[in-house]
């Protein structure tokens, strides 16, 4: 320990106390909650399965850190908010991630010995090969499979597309023109809450690109496991490719898809709007229409019908189109089903911000892509606490960082002997039901992927 942590830290005095602190408290640990992840990991089996994708070179009578043991170190670190290698300068002693971390102790090893430093952990991110990468991202799939005990009837892939901005160097970086800055462009799949892929992407490309062969390898896969289950392709104008919409028609996979304003689409759409305008007008209220068409871009294989929005308001007119293969009544497929792509961006965000996916600052390009599946894997983590533990209580909804706050972030001491591993929460916490309610739900039962053919 260095000198200057054995210094006091100094406040400001109560009344005529003094109020003092060091960080010479011992066991003591602020992430009390984590054993509640460990938990999900041991019913769902995630970081055992990521481990078996990603194939290890090193002699294992020479290592002394088991890669199990290193991803399970940095997955429950960026859950609990350490987002940075360098944090773990200071979390390899930690007693209470040591023991969640399962490690089998090698010959001459004891307890309390650290766990991987950071150079340790770098080392791990620059050897993952592409093939590495394909495995894993082939178990976030296998993970959102096994969470179903029965085949849902319906799947709505949400497809979208974010700014990771970036600082350095970085293989692969590029301005974007839109976001107007250097940055990488990857692709995020949704179903519902549950993550399907983070793929990286360079920035210089077209937004949609490969998201083509993306859902073809996500239908494949999906009716292996589930050969009745009805896809339904969701995204904004971005995605808005003819190639794509026929791929989708010749595979029995429906879409919802954002078409960009044009003047023809505006042209067809003009009559609507009129009306919604007299409306306005009439009636001093903000007004909207919903009607449909055929249309084909020039460049289009066939004609598709477009939902048609016709919006007028104080701020004047705010047309909106979107091109679809479903049956129904365009108002209810546009406000019930297409709106509801919102929920896709804010789950992007859970990563981003919550869990830390924009934090690609490895030279490597397939560094950066393991990183960005270390925060979905992390993602699978809380998000299985979030529809399993928590369902039905004030924190069902609740993004990453207040479950992080209100279940992961608890003072406690930790007791450690021969035959176990006591950790003694702050008796204040406010949420000491829920806490039980939580661990009695995730112990219920497992409900280990199966790999994929």
């Amino acid at each position: 320990m260095t000198e200057c942590n054995r210094l006091p830290v100094v406040f400001s005095s109560l009344g005529r106390k003094k109020l003092a602190a060091d960080f010479q408290g011992g066991d003591l640990t602020s992430d009390g909650g984590l054993p509640l992840l460990r938990e999900v990991d041991r019913r769902i089996g995630l970081i055992e399965q990521l481990s078996a994708a990603i194939r290890d070179p090193r002699d294992p009578e020479r290592i002394e850190h088991d890669q199990r043991t290193l991803l399970a170190q940095r997955l429950l670190a960026i859950a609990a908010g350490y987002e940075d290698l360098n944090d773990h300068d200071a979390l390899r002693t930690d007693t209470l991630l040591q023991a969640l971390t399962d490690r089998r102790l090698k010959v001459g090893q004891k307890e309390g010995d650290p766990l991987g430093s950071p150079p340790t952990l770098c080392r791990l991110e620059n050897r993952i090969t592409r093939r590495d990468l394909v495995r894993m991202a082939a178990v976030l799939v296998d993970q959102f499979l096994a969470s179903h005990p029965a085949p849902p009837e319906e799947i709505v892939l949400d497809f979208d597309a974010t700014n990771d901005p970036v600082h350095g160097g970085q293989e692969g970086r590029f301005f974007h023109g839109y976001y107007d800055e250097y940055c990488f462009l990857p692709l995020y799949v949704f179903a519902g809450d549950q993550l399907l892929v983070a793929y990286l992407r360079p920035s210089n490309i077209d937004g949609a690109k490969h998201s083509r062969a993306i859902l073809k390898l996500l239908v494949t896969r999906l009716r292996q496991a589930w050969p009745r289950v009805k896809i339904v392709f969701r995204a904004d104008s971005g995605f808005c490719r003819w190639r794509l919409m026929r791929w989708c028609d010749r595979h029995s996979v429906d879409y919802l898809v954002g078409l960009a304003r044009n003047a023809v689409l505006e042209r067809q759409g003009q009559a609507l709007m009129d009306e919604a305008r007299g409306r306005y007008e009439a009636t001093d209220e903000k007004q909207r229409l919903f009607g449909e068409f055929s249309y084909a871009a020039d460049t289009w294989d066939r004609a598709r019908r477009v939902i048609a929005k016709a919006e007028f308001g104080p701020q004047g007119d705010n047309p909106r189109f979107v091109v679809t293969s479903l049956a129904g009544d365009p108002q209810d497929l546009y406000d019930r089903v297409y709106c509801q792509r919102g929920e896709a961006e804010n789950r992007i965000k859970e990563q981003q911000l919550g869990l830390f996916a924009d934090r690609t600052s490895c030279h490597a390009f397939l560094a950066n892509q393991f990183r960005v599946l270390l925060s979905a894997a992390a993602y699978v983590l809380v998000e299985t606490l979030r529809r399993v533990g928590l369902a039905g209580t004030e924190l069902a909804s609740a993004q990453v960082g207040t479950i992080r706050l209100k279940l992961l972030k608890i003072g406690g001491r930790i007791v450690r002997s021969v035959r176990r591993v006591v950790l003694h929460l702050a008796s204040p916490f406010p949420l000491q039901e829920l806490f039980r309610t939580v661990l009695a739900r995730l112990k219920e039962r497992r409900c280990l992927p199966t790999a994929g053919p």
